[in-house]
């Protein structure tokens, strides 16, 4: 086993309602994610490309890397990557086009494995979940004794490997499993949890994403500890809203449960054209497709939405978005295809040419009244 274990307390706030807070059973979660998920699937399903370095995604011109295997990652390949770069980063790179519904029948397989143990599920995508087995099916006290049974059996069923964190709340689980990567499991108990965030880079926090880190460090805020200094005035004064969870996070505290009713929020589709566009009737011929996609998947799901939004990346990799609301949820193809164009024309003329456009659909509902595991995209 990797990682450490212990007990004592959660790292407790001092304001009132900690009483209440002690008085609660400890929870104990578990973050799985799956190693290189696309790319390991391709690796396990063709000897081939074992050991060599693998991209799932396009090869074009206009490509992106959906994933990349670790020995890609090597090379400083990374998922989101345009694929010239990723090429020129590693020349050897192995392009494989995705295979997208082989790697939701083994995300099956794995949340198969996972309802043995617990039935509060939280996926966030095809190949990451939380999992709450404060009290489980199985009836074992220790969260590590279940992180590395549910491990084995993902090896031993899927012929992948998987990587799990486990803790006392969602946001240590999260760190905690990006710790031991990849195949590795790491622990933090109670009483590490406050100490293990103060000496993390801030850049590293899951919810601190590239943007806010800049601004952290331009604030000189580089550590968690230098999170941990600030008070919840100045948080709140430079972050919004988000300060009074960078206030407590930065403290190893994070009261959000994990959510088996966790849906999905919206659902969208986008395309990187050959080519740059640059008027609209251009534009408009590409994203019928693009709105037949989104209109299709909406149809399979039993699901519509009130909020359309459209995405548009420039040549310049600038980016925008354009939403409209309707009052009620849309219901016909036509109407979804009027507001995504007229969404669309508002960025027209273009200053300059357009190289992805995008459009999603969101505040969704469900229209088939069937029961709320259906529409879970997802594990």
């Amino acid at each position: 086993m990797r990682g450490q274990t212990g007990g004592g307390q959660c790292g407790a706030r001092c304001d009132a309602g900690a009483g209440a807070a002690a008085a609660a059973p400890q929870r104990k979660i578990i973050h799985i994610d799956m190693d290189a998920f696309y790319a390991s699937v391709e690796q396990r399903d063709d000897p081939a490309l074992r050991g060599k370095p693998v991209a799932v995604g396009g090869a074009r011109a206009r490509g992106v890397v959906a994933a990349a295997s670790y020995e890609a990652r090597k090379f400083g390949v990374r998922s989101a990557m345009p694929s010239v770069t990723a090429l020129r980063k590693c020349p050897e790179l192995i392009f494989v086009k995705p295979r997208f519904e082989v790697y939701k029948q083994v995300s099956l397989q794995i949340r198969t494995i996972f309802s043995d143990y617990t039935p509060i599920i939280e996926p966030l995508s095809l190949d990451e979940a939380y999992l709450d087995v404060t009290e489980n099916l199985k009836g074992i006290e220790s969260a590590t004794r279940i992180a590395e049974e549910i491990r084995a059996e993902i090896r031993v069923q899927t012929g992948l490997t998987a990587s799990a964190g486990v803790s006392y709340n969602k946001f240590l689980a999260k760190l905690a499993s990006d710790f031991r990567k990849p195949d590795g499991l790491y622990v933090i108990p109670p009483r590490m949890g406050a100490a293990f965030v103060e000496a993390l880079d801030v850049g590293r926090f899951h919810g601190i994403g590239p943007a806010t880190t800049a601004k952290m460090n331009r604030l000189g805020i580089r550590t968690g500890l230098d999170l941990r200094a600030q008070s919840l005035q100045f948080l709140s004064a430079h972050f919004g809203k988000s300060g009074p969870y960078y206030y407590w996070i930065a403290r190893g505290v994070d009261e959000r449960p994990v959510r088996a009713d966790r849906r999905r929020k919206s659902l969208g589709a986008e395309t990187t054209f050959a080519e740059d566009i640059f008027d609209f009737e251009t534009a408009r011929a590409g994203f019928g497709p693009i709105i037949d996609k989104v209109w299709s998947a909406c149809e399979r799901a039993g699901i519509r939405g009130r909020t359309v939004t459209v995405k548009v990346k420039y040549a310049d990799f600038r980016q925008i978005t354009r939403a409209r609301s309707a009052p009620a949820a849309i219901l016909a193809r036509r109407q979804f295809a009027e507001i995504a164009l007229a969404l669309l024309g508002s960025v027209f003329p273009a200053r300059t040419g357009i190289r992805l456009l995008g459009v999603s659909l969101s505040s969704l509902e469900d229209r088939r009244q069937e029961p709320e595991g259906q529409l879970q995209l997802g594990f």
